[in-house]
């Protein structure tokens, strides 16, 4: 998996293109004609890259010493990476690997004499929320005190982190994926795990929040978009569909044949049940809680936002969520993550 010359375009440096958004920007840089060398962990799975014509260098957002080699003869940077858990046994490694290692990675980026473009790769959960429930923008106020848990704030002061290289000249561009589906969602992420519950019978109940959904393929075309069209130090959403967990659920159902959940567990529940979870799996017995605790917080506020700045500046596609959703369901279903024969 290597490429020694570089493309039409030049060649862009990938973090985090092992994982499920990340390898498909891969991809995505591909299909244009970019050269692209991925910064990867020694320890880490190239399973996603399996087949494609890359350069895996290894490196580590922790050790900065491991980032400036990366970067040689690199014209573009796109910052995936992120040490995305919702529950940590010590949180001091995500602000190490998301603050320390973003701001470490763009200082070896503006030292290096080629690099034109930088997309940084933040997440929604770093964007304020309205208070009626209203599709949040990319202007909605917000401050580090709405940040529920560990991971939001550390994006949020990641952000910190590139906003202020932007204004002091960095050509950096930021992007804000809210919930991505579709297939390769492998460790699974939060959204990709309850697809899986789902499938294998898992989902007796289902809580009264809201996500927005988009397929994650337009999440990669939305970074190269955003490498191209975007205007630096601005933010773009990358999202499409506002949708109900029950709406969600139901589409599910369609999609395979297995009945949504009916019974509405309270939020309140959900939240004692993780508290729970958490001091039983997390503090007791030092294993990830099946019911993180910031995911159940989280759910007391709808995760609703407004793309048209990206759709409009950009010209991000918006495929229908219930395409990505039945190739995500398709993914599981090919790889071994379905148990139960009757997950059609």
């Amino acid at each position: 998996m290597r490429a020694d010359s570089a493309g039409d375009r030049g060649r862009a440096l990938v973090t985090g293109g092992t994982g499920f958004v990340g390898s498909h920007v891969v991809r995505r840089l591909l299909a244009e004609g970019l050269s692209v060398r991925v910064l990867a962990r020694r320890e880490s799975s190239l399973r996603a890259l399996e087949g494609l014509d890359v350069e895996v260098v290894h490196g580590d957002l922790r050790r900065p010493e491991t980032l400036r080699p990366s970067l040689a003869g690199c014209r573009w940077l796109f910052h995936v990476a992120a040490d995305y858990r919702l529950w940590c046994r010590n949180p001091e490694e995500l602000y190490r690997a998301n603050v320390a290692g973003t701001a470490a990675l763009l200082d070896a980026a503006r030292e290096s004499s080629g690099v034109e473009r930088i997309v940084y790769t933040s997440s929604v959960g770093a964007l304020g929320l309205c208070r009626d429930g209203a599709p949040a923008d990319e202007e909605t106020p917000v401050s580090i005190d709405a940040m529920i848990g560990h991971y939001k704030r550390s994006k949020f002061l990641a952000e910190e982190e590139v906003r202020q290289r932007a204004r002091e000249g960095l050509p950096v561009v930021l992007v804000h994926p809210s919930t991505p589906v579709g297939p390769g969602d492998a460790k699974p992420t939060p959204t990709g795990q309850m697809i899986v519950d789902f499938l294998n019978g898992r989902m007796p109940a289902y809580v009264d929040t809201g996500l927005n959904l988009i397929a994650v393929e337009d999440v990669a075309a939305g970074h190269w978009l955003a490498a191209t069209r975007g205007r630096v130090g601005e933010r773009y959403i990358l999202g499409h569909r506002n949708l109900t967990l029950r709406e969600i659920l139901g589409m599910l159902a369609g999609i395979t044949g297995r009945p949504a959940p009916r019974w509405r567990m309270p939020v309140g529940a959900a939240v004692a049940l993780a508290h729970l979870d958490t001091l039983v799996e997390g503090r007791l017995l030092g294993r990830e809680p099946r019911i993180p605790l910031e995911g159940a917080r989280m759910a007391r506020k709808k995760m609703f936002f407004d793309a048209a700045k990206a759709v409009r500046e950009l010209g991000l596609p918006q495929t229908p969520v219930e395409d990505a959703l039945a190739r995500a369901v398709a993914w599981y279903r090919e790889n071994g993550y379905v148990k139960d024969r009757m997950g059609r």
